[in-house]
């Protein structure tokens, strides 16, 4: 399936009867799959996170559906709640949330609201392809800048350049931080795990025109994945760094749910040769099994192997100075509510 990281269908957990396609039926498909837009009216825009392993309790996530199509990606199980794969389907039906600005502007005008940082980009990244005609991500910078509220940014898309003006803006009240996901140097690593994101020079870029133009910005080298590209781990830290990152992170691969029947597609289609080693290593990490989904555990697993990856990986991080955190501490007490606030026509109205 060409430009597609996922090369099947699988139906979803929730699914009592499972449909599999004779060989005769699955060379008739097509090579090529059209991305499917969806408009949803959204009931609510923010979701709470009590997970003790992550640095956010709340966040956004204005697409369901990813177009960059990563092969890893751990949100790929979540379209089963819509009844559809995790698989194809999670990279060419992409679910819009159209009304999420409005909808944020209602959070913050609520009585008693007490403003905390918010993740834009922890389960799909809010400047994928659909973003360059939506701007619903944009949408939702305005309202942050205006109420002055504090707000993290994750994502691998080009998209992020459009927004420089208002990341900019909110950067000058100590208002937004912005990690970049870099996996890998390898433009055909790239092209074959992540087909539709940014390539690595285009992330490179964005990190250097963030911090010139004064954003706090990061690196975060996720998923680490054995044998596959843990071997670029010190010269992805050194590329970010050069290009002026400031701090950095990382996380061992996750496979929850269908995700392990994918990736393991996935390796026997491109690298049969280490196809055993990969999940070997992943098994032993995760106590015999390929995920485990226990905080604290999850993210970095437990074995001499990330072990050895941790240790890489501060090694490199402390001698490149990624360790600002200072800057990355956001302002939650400017937040205010305009007296003057628009009408919703001219505040959504995005250029």
């Amino acid at each position: 399936m060409k430009n597609r990281g996922s090369q099947s269908n699988p139906q979803n957990r929730y699914r009592r009867i499972q449909v599999v396609k004779l060989p005769a039926e699955m060379a008739r498909l097509p090579n090529k799959l059209p991305t499917e837009y969806f408009h949803e009216t959204a009931k609510s825009i923010v979701a709470s996170n009590r997970s003790p392993d992550v640095p956010f309790d709340r966040s956004i996530n204005a697409y369901r559906g990813c177009e960059h199509g990563c092969v890893y990606c751990f949100a790929r199980p979540t379209h089963a709640y819509l009844d559809w794969s995790p698989g194809l389907d999670f990279e060419t039906k992409i679910v819009c949330k159209t009304n999420a600005p409005e909808l944020l502007e209602k959070v913050f005008n609520k009585p008693g609201y007490s403003p905390k940082v918010i993740a834009l980009g922890t389960n799909t990244d809010p400047y994928q392809p659909a973003e360059s005609r939506l701007r619903i991500t944009r949408g939702l910078l305005k309202l942050f800048l205006r109420y002055r509220h504090p707000v993290s940014i994750v994502t691998k898309g080009a998209g992020l350049s459009r927004d420089l003006d208002l990341i900019q803006a909110l950067a000058k009240h100590r208002l937004v931080s912005v990690m970049i996901s870099m996996t890998t140097l390898d433009t055909w690593l790239k092209r074959i795990m992540e087909p539709r994101a940014a390539s690595p020079a285009k992330r490179l870029q964005q990190i250097a025109a963030l911090r010139e133009a004064g954003v706090p910005v990061g690196v975060l080298v996720a998923p680490v994945i054995p044998k596959i590209n843990d071997q670029e781990i010190e010269h992805l830290l050194q590329a970010s760094a050069k290009a002026g990152a400031q701090t950095a992170g990382y996380v061992l691969l996750r496979l929850p749910m269908e995700l392990k029947t994918l990736f393991q597609e996935w390796l026997e289609r491109h690298f049969p040769d280490r196809a055993k080693a990969v999940l070997n290593k992943l098994r032993e990490s995760h106590g015999g099994k390929l995920y485990d989904s226990r905080h604290f555990h999850r993210q970095r697993g437990n074995s001499q192997y990330a072990a050895m990856i941790a240790m890489r990986f501060q090694r490199q991080a402390a001698k490149l100075a990624l360790n600002e955190r200072r800057a990355f501490k956001l302002d939650t007490e400017a937040f205010r509510r305009p007296d003057n606030a628009p009408q919703q026509g001219s505040l959504f109205a995005v250029k």
